[in-house]
């Protein structure tokens, strides 16, 4: 989705959690090694290049975004993590102010001021949640019940930050998205 906002794009940075599925290696950035690292991202077939950045605090953060500029990173993808919803308004103020468009996991970043986010339907995992309650309330047992997934994403785009990138958000992805900020 980011690629398709922002097809000239050629070299992205991914934001990581110090300490979190990347490791607590102290390493700043670094390329990926192999393909199977970001083959969710699908960056090799869409022609782009991907870099992963770590930041543990605010200040780390700063410093990330430094190291994008430095590095010409043309988007940017921000991990799953409560460590970066607690500091959502200052990525997307970070994201604004160096001018790199970026893509995050739940709505409330783009509310925030964020471009795209694409991720879970908060609500609808609750709602499942409820629904497994309700079962083992009723007495099935917890080890009898499928694992599930959550099937609904949210698709929210804010066009306010697109017009201050000088992006042209792509009519497919905004008739595809869920909400669209104005």
């Amino acid at each position: 989705m980011l690629k398709e906002a922002v097809p000239s794009t050629a070299k992205a940075a991914f934001l990581g959690m110090r300490g979190g599925w990347e490791g607590s290696s102290g390493q700043v950035l670094r390329k990926p090694t192999t393909a199977w690292e970001f083959p969710w991202f699908g960056c090799h077939s869409l022609g782009m290049e991907m870099f992963v950045i770590n930041a543990g605090s605010e200040r780390e953060i700063d410093t990330a975004f430094a190291t994008m500029d430095q590095h010409r990173a043309g988007a940017l993808l921000v991990a799953s993590d409560t460590f970066f919803f607690g500091r959502r308004d200052q990525l997307s103020s970070l994201a604004a102010r160096h001018r790199i468009p970026a893509i995050y996991y739940l709505r409330e970043f783009a509310q925030a001021g964020g471009l795209i986010t694409y991720g879970n339907s908060v609500p609808d995992m609750y709602r499942q949640v409820g629904i497994y309650t309700g079962r083992i309330l009723k007495g099935e047992k917890p080890a009898d019940l499928p694992v599930q997934q959550s099937s609904k994403f949210d698709l929210v785009i804010n066009l306010k930050t697109a017009r201050t990138l000088g992006l042209t958000v792509p009519f497919g992805l905004l008739s595809a998205a869920d909400e669209v900020i104005e």
